[in-house]
C-alpha cells in the first residue's frame, strides 16, 4: 500500500458512518454458487445490521497503525495468547481437580498419571504460566525503553501494570493449589510476612489463610482467588487495555530528537497515520499471529517433552521442608534470605509497595524524549534489573541458606566413606548427626546442607572445647543443644567430629549436596 492511501481517521468522539449492506453486483455468479453467494450476503447484512460487524472490523482489524511498528510490539499479543492457553487448560483441569486438603494432591496425581493427556494439559498450564510471566515482563520492558507510557497512553501503562500484578498473583496462587510441601509452607511463609504489616498485619494474615491456621478453608480461598476473582479482574483489565490500544492507537517507533509534547503530539500522530500508515490487518496481525504461534509451540513442546512440574511430597505440617517457589518468584525468595534479619520487617512491606508505586507513578513523566538513546538511564535500569534478577534466580535455586532434605522429607545421612575405620563411639556420633538433624545444615564430603560450616575437616579447625561450646550454646541460626543432649551423646558427636581432619576429608566428584 502506498503512502497516503489511508484516509485520515475521524476525530475522536465522533460517530462513524456504518458500512452499507453488501449488494450483489452484475458480476455475481449464477447457479448454486450464486445461491451460496446470496446466502452469504444476506447473512452478513443480517448480522451487520444487528451486531455492527462492519464497524467492529473497521475499528479493530482495519484501523491504521504506523508503518514503523516492528517485532518489539508483538509481545503484548503473545501474552494474550498465553493467557488464553491458561484459561482453556485451567477449565480442563478444573473438571478433575478437587480443592480440599484431603484430595487436592491426589486429584493432581490422578490428572498427571491416569487422565487422558492429563500430564500434557498440566504441562501446558505450568509452562504457559512461565511464558505469560516472561512475556509480560518483556512487553512492559519494551514499552518502558521506547517511552510508550508517555502522553497520551498513560492509562494503557497503568492497566498493564495492574495486569502484571495480577499475573504474579495468578502464578503464586496456582503454585499453592498443588498442595505439596512447597505449597503448604509457601502459604505459611506468606501469612507470616503479611502479619508484619503495621496495624493490620494479623487481619491481613487471617484474610489470606481464611482462619487462624492454614487448612481446608485456606485452600478453598486460594482456589476461588485463582479461578474466579483474579481472572475476572484480568478479563476486565484486558478489555480496557485493548480498548485503549484501539482508541489511542499503537505508538509509533520513537525518533531521537522528537520529544513528546502533549500540545502537538496527537496532530503529529494523525499525520503519521495519514502519510505512513497501514491497516492492522494483515501486516500487524501477521506478526502477532506468528509470535503467538511460536509461543504456543514452545509451551506445547515443553509440555510434551518435559511435562508438568513434579508434585514432590504431599503437604505435611509436621514434616521438615525446604519450601521453594517457582522460578518467577524465587528471586524474591533469595532476596529475603540475603537481607539482614533486622531489616526484614521493613523490606517485606516496603519493597513490593515501592516497586509497584514506581510502576504506577511512571506516567507522571508523560512528556519529553522517548527514544532509548536519549534516555541512557532507562537502559541502565533495565540492564541492572535483568542482571540482578538472573543472579537472584540462580542463587535462589542454590539456596545455600536452607536446610537440605532428600525428596523434601528425609534428613541426609553421613556418607559411607566418611564412616570407614571408626570405633563404636565415633560411629554412634556419626549416626547422631543424622538423627539430630545436623546433616540438613552441615556438609560432610559433599553430602548435606550449606547453611552451617562444612564439617568435612572440622577436627583440624576447631579444638574439642571450641566444638563443645558451639554445640551447647548454638547461635548464628544454629539451635542450642545444651538442654537437649546428654553427656554421652555430646561425647559421641565430639569423638566423630575430632576424627574429621584434613587428611580424612574427601573431595566429592559430583558436588551434590544430597
Amino acid at each position: 500500500m502506498s503512502k497516503g492511501s489511508i484516509a485520515e481517521p475521524p476525530e475522536r468522539g465522533t460517530v462513524q458512518e456504518t458500512r452499507p449492506a453488501i449488494q450483489r453486483g452484475n458480476a455475481a455468479p449464477s447457479g448454486p454458487l450464486g445461491t451460496l453467494f446470496n446466502w452469504g450476503t444476506a447473512t452478513y447484512n443480517f448480522l451487520d445490521g444487528r451486531l455492527g460487524i462492519g464497524m467492529i472490523y473497521r475499528a479493530t482489524a482495519a484501523h491504521p497503525i504506523p508503518r514503523s511498528v516492528n517485532w518489539w510490539y508483538v509481545f503484548g499479543s503473545a501474552t494474550l495468547f498465553a493467557f488464553t492457553f491458561q484459561v482453556v487448560t485451567g477449565i480442563f483441569l478444573a473438571f478433575a481437580y478437587v480443592p480440599s486438603p484431603d484430595h487436592a494432591y491426589q486429584s493432581l496425581s490422578w490428572i498427571t498419571h491416569k487422565e487422558l493427556f492429563g500430564n500434557v494439559i498440566r504441562g501446558i498450564h505450568y509452562w504457559g504460566a512461565s511464558a505469560m510471566v516472561l512475556l509480560i515482563f518483556i512487553h512492559m520492558t519494551a514499552h518502558y525503553l521506547t517511552g510508550s507510557y508517555k502522553y497520551p497512553r498513560e492509562l494503557q501503562w497503568l492497566s498493564g501494570a495492574i495486569l502484571l500484578f495480577c499475573t504474579l498473583v495468578m502464578a503464586f496462587t496456582g503454585q499453592l493449589l498443588r498442595w505439596n510441601q512447597d505449597a503448604y509452607w509457601a502459604v505459611v511463609v506468606g501469612a507470616e510476612q503479611a502479619a508484619r504489616t503495621p496495624f493490620i498485619g494479623s487481619w491481613v494474615a487471617q484474610l489470606l489463610t481464611a482462619g487462624p491456621v492454614v487448612g481446608g478453608n485456606t485452600l478453598t480461598r486460594f482456589y476461588a482467588i485463582h479461578m474466579l476473582l483474579v481472572p475476572g479482574l484480568m478479563f476486565g483489565l484486558i478489555g480496557m487495555h485493548l480498548y485503549l490500544v484501539i482508541y489511542k492507537g499503537i505508538s509509533e517507533w520513537p525518533v531521537p530528537g522528537e520529544p513528546v509534547d502533549p500540545a502537538t503530539y496527537w496532530e503529529n500522530y494523525q499525520r503519521i497515520l495519514h502519510e505512513d500508515g497501514e491497516p492492522f490487518f494483515p501486516a500487524g496481525t501477521a506478526k502477532d499471529a506468528f509470535m503467538g504461534f511460536l509461543a504456543g509451540a514452545v509451551v506445547v513442546g515443553l509440555a510434551i517433552t518435559v511435562g508438568a512440574a513434579a508434585l514432590g511430597a504431599q503437604a505435611n505440617p509436621i514434616a521438615p521442608a525446604n519450601p521453594r517457589p517457582d522460578w518467577y518468584l524465587i528471586w524474591y525468595f533469595a532476596l529475603l534470605a540475603l537481607i539482614p534479619p533486622a531489616s526484614e520487617n521493613f523490606f517485606i512491606i516496603l519493597f513490593p509497595l515501592f516497586g509497584f508505586l514506581i510502576l504506577l507513578l511512571m506516567p507522571l513523566a508523560n512528556k519529553g524524549e522517548r527514544h532509548y538513546s536519549r534516555r541512557p538511564w532507562a537502559i541502565a535500569v533495565v540492564i541492572f534489573a535483568a542482571s540482578a534478577t538472573g543472579l537472584l534466580v540462580w542463587y535462589g535455586y542454590q539456596s545455600p541458606w536452607s536446610p537440605v532434605f532428600i525428596n523434601d522429607v528425609t534428613i541426609p545421612s553421613v556418607p559411607a566413606q566418611a564412616m570407614r575405620g571408626l570405633n563404636a563411639t565415633q560411629l554412634a556420633g556419626a549416626h547422631l548427626l543424622h538423627t539430630e538433624g545436623c546433616m540438613a545444615c552441615h556438609m560432610i564430603d559433599g553430602v548435606g546442607g550449606q547453611r552451617g560450616p562444612n564439617l568435612s575437616a572440622i577436627g583440624s579447625v576447631l579444638t574439642r572445647n571450641e566444638l563443645t561450646w558451639r554445640i551447647m550454646a548454638g547461635g548464628n541460626n544454629m539451635p542450642s543443644y545444651g538442654n537437649t543432649m546428654t553427656n554421652k551423646q555430646l561425647n559421641e558427636i565430639l569423638a566423630y567430629l575430632q576424627s574429621r581432619t584434613a587428611g580424612s576429608a574427601v573431595i566429592p566428584q559430583s558436588g551434590s549436596h544430597q
